[in-house]
């Protein structure tokens, strides 16, 4: 998968992103907010690492509800991380990398990994397991991954239901021509989803438990398990 046209449709969209997302993703709201209320409650600074941070929405709800976590934000656009820097700049605990996921090296151990709306671009079903076993090694004992993201349905007739849904909701607000020419048209080239019910087999596989579906619309979903 060429990411550099990824990172390049990220950084031109940067100023935009979080107008876009709205107008995109349905109850993207509710998405994220599914996503923070599944990280249980501790003692001590929670240690976070945000995978595809863009512009920090989701690390922002983190640490509204845990303000002492300490949290690693990573995009592969530097324009989002730009963009985050300056929606966090009044928390001191902060990290922000600039580079591809896919490449980052897990040295510290983690409380919490959280990805929005990334983690689709793992181009195959491969790459994903290697990932989930990254991310799995990555945590520390009780540790969690949650996952908010593009899915894909367990067959054709459903993923069809699945894409009609989509475009319901988009054309509350774009027309057409443009869903069908430039959001289905990204959507094709740059998105790889896989079946849920596949990840979450591959998580069980690899060791995760209470694997869940904590939120879902259609073709999005929030879910993850827990590193024993």
């Amino acid at each position: 998968m060429n990411m550099d046209k990824v990172k390049d449709h990220f950084d031109d969209e940067a100023q935009e992103f979080d107008r876009i997302i709205l107008t995109l993703i349905p109850h993207y709201a509710a998405m994220i907010h599914a996503l923070v209320d599944a990280i249980p409650r501790r003692t001590g600074p929670l240690r976070v690492i945000d995978l595809g941070c863009g512009t920090g929405t989701v690390a922002a709800k983190i640490l509204e509800n845990f303000p002492g976590a300490q949290v690693t934000c990573i995009d592969l656009a530097g324009n989002m991380i730009s963009l985050a820097q300056s929606r966090l700049a009044r928390y001191s605990q902060m990290k922000y990398v600039v580079a591809d996921f896919r490449d980052f090296d897990f040295v510290d151990k983690y409380d919490v990994v959280a990805s929005s709306l990334a983690l689709h671009h793992l181009v195959s079903s491969e790459d994903k397991q290697d990932f989930y076993r990254r991310i799995y090694e990555s945590l520390d004992s009780g540790g969690v991954f949650y996952n908010a993201d593009v899915v894909l349905a367990s067959n054709e007739s459903m993923q069809a239901v699945y894409m009609n849904a989509w475009r319901r909701y988009m054309s509350g607000s774009i027309s057409g021509d443009e869903i069908e020419s430039k959001w289905i048209q990204k959507f094709r080239e740059e998105d790889h989803p896989a079946k849920l019910i596949d990840q979450l087999t591959w998580m069980t596989e690899i060791g995760f438990v209470d694997v869940d579906v904590i939120w879902k619309y259609y073709n999005f979903a929030v879910y993850g398990g827990v590193r024993q």
